[in-house]
């Protein structure tokens, strides 16, 4: 696939950079932003027009919103004004990216207020292209979503992949399988699963099973494992996807897999009122209340202290909410900052106390690691390969 830091850029060139900041106006995490300013920063540099494309939240549940609140770090960090234009895909942007002076960079509206963004609508994706004559791809974060805006522009304009997508690559390659971390040396290798999204449990639980050592559950895929194994689990989340979850639950409880998985024996749940207590799985979760953390087994804790590799997918306890449990015992069973742990996903890394190795990517790094590659990166091979916009490369 052609890279852009291998595209030689020339003053007036107009490029259309596509990120995923996901970022809220806390800016309680900035890693999605600030892994795109160097090639931003090279491309205005080099005298390039650039439109910005990001998304943030998901018009399915009404959390997206504008984005004029990254405008501003933006600027700050790239030392240049970023002007904010609130629209992407209608006439009015396409006058906006054509009034773009020489090294100029715009933030454009965000995808994901657009109807068609998320699933992967081809006029949207022809409106989004008509930005530029050229297509940056970064957003490691939504590489494995097929979008207009990352996937369906890539069937208009000639594509290169961003240095981010590359070190992202770079980073979780000794973490997937036959990369080195499957077994994790001598010590063996841990995976931890949590959050809320269907991919820990369609993807991570299928996969990492198959190449860790040992998988620690949490969130919803531990509710999952409990229901499918029979245990009352109460007012539990169950995802946005609870039947194929299940579906992979009960596959991987049924098949063969080399990891040991960790079922706890007890759960701190929560009730009416905000009330806690801890209750033993065997006895249930009553209705009215769910599970919000659980307490590690002795032999896990050993596991994780002990691990050449520890990888951590997700929040294990509904963090945020003040439930540590669990991410405390994993944490603090390995050395601060220790290059052998690796968070992923921008909430993990957001709620999570950890200063070592962190990717960008949830759902898009658990699908590189069990297979390979992303969506993203089949779509600019193939854009390569079929010589998209060669005429403009």
């Amino acid at each position: 696939m052609r890279l852009l830091r291998d595209h030689p850029v020339v003053p007036g060139e107009r490029w259309v950079y596509s990120a995923g900041f996901n970022v809220g106006p806390a800016l309680t995490d900035t890693g999605r932003i600030d892994t795109e300013l160097d090639d931003l920063r090279g491309l205005a540099a080099a005298g390039a027009r650039v439109a910005l494309l990001s998304h943030q939240g998901s018009a399915k549940d009404g959390t997206a919103r504008h984005l004029d609140h990254l405008a501003g770090y933006l600027g700050r960090r790239l030392g240049r004004e970023v002007r904010y234009l609130p629209e992407c895909s209608s006439r009015q942007a396409r006058r906006w990216a054509e009034e773009l002076r020489d090294g100029e960079i715009a933030l454009f509206g965000n995808v994901r207020l657009e109807a068609g963004e998320e699933r992967g609508d081809r006029e949207l994706a022809a409106a989004l292209a008509r930005l530029g004559d050229r297509v940056a791809v970064g957003g490691f974060s939504k590489a494995h979503r097929r979008h207009a805006s990352n996937v369906g522009i890539l069937d208009f304009l000639p594509g290169y992949a961003a240095s981010s997508l590359l070190r992202e690559t770079e980073l979780l390659r000794p973490w997937a399988a036959g990369g080195g971390a499957a077994g994790g040396g001598p010590a063996g290798s841990v995976a931890v699963l949590g959050g809320v999204k269907p991919e820990k449990t369609v993807v991570g639980l299928e996969s990492l099973t198959r190449t860790y050592d040992v998988v620690i559950p949490g969130g919803v895929v531990l509710n999952t494992l409990l229901a499918v194994g029979g245990h009352a689990i109460g007012a539990s989340e169950l995802g946005t996807d609870a039947e194929r979850c299940a579906t992979a639950a009960r596959t991987v409880l049924g098949g063969r897999r080399r990891a040991r998985i960790h079922l706890p024996r007890t759960v701190l749940i929560a009730g009416p009122g905000g009330a806690t207590r801890t209750v033993d799985v065997e006895a249930g979760v009553p209705d009215g209340w769910a599970i919000v953390d659980f307490d590690l087994e002795g032999w896990a804790v050993d596991a994780v202290r002990e691990a050449g590799r520890v990888l951590v997918a997700g929040t294990p306890g509904r963090h945020a909410e003040g439930n540590h449990r669990a991410a405390a015992a994993v944490l603090g069973a390995r050395a601060p900052g220790d290059p052998h742990t690796l968070l992923l996903g921008g909430d993990t890394v957001a709620e999570l106390p950890w200063t070592g190795p962190r990717s960008t990517g949830g759902g898009s790094a658990l699908h590189y690691l069990a297979d390979g590659t992303c969506a993203v990166f089949e779509a600019l091979e193939d854009n390569h390969k079929k010589g998209v916009g060669d005429h403009a490369a």
